[in-house]
């Protein structure tokens, strides 16, 4: 028996036309992809003047080798870290302290008195309204 021919799988489109998206992606290969990712069509990272920097291949083999999401075996406190290079002051510069003058400011400090009360504002019991009355007071 004789193998079928691979059929090519065409697209209807809304106006009617018949088209081959397989054919479109083989022709449109290298053409610089739409986005901010700087890739053609097939995935090739391309550069500044259009030339392929990093193949498809690469890029798939590069991102497969270490998976994301990879769990580090060492925990973070037990990594070593390099210690911090600090850069010795020459001794012939000596650090002196700056004292900043300020001018003196003039300002009255006044001192904070309680309001004296007369003794016959002391006795007056005010009257205790409830509800409404309490509310509708000082509204005239």
């Amino acid at each position: 028996m004789a193998a079928r021919p691979v059929r090519k799988k065409m697209y209807k489109t809304m106006q009617g036309r018949m088209v081959d998206i397989e054919k479109l992606r083989a022709a449109n290969e290298n053409v610089k992809a739409v986005g901010n990712m700087n890739v053609n069509t097939r995935g090739d990272v391309i550069g500044h003047a259009g030339q392929i920097i990093k193949s498809k291949e690469t890029v798939m083999r590069e991102y497969y080798e270490r998976p994301r999401g990879k769990v580090d075996e060492t925990p973070t406190r037990s990594k070593s870290i390099a210690p911090r290079q600090v850069t010795p002051v020459p001794s012939t510069q000596t650090m002196t302290p700056t004292v900043k003058q300020t001018a003196p400011t003039e300002q009255k400090i006044t001192q904070f008195k309680p309001k004296e009360v007369t003794p016959t504002e002391q006795a007056k019991p005010e009257p205790t309204k409830k509800g409404i009355d309490a509310a509708l007071d000082g509204i005239e």
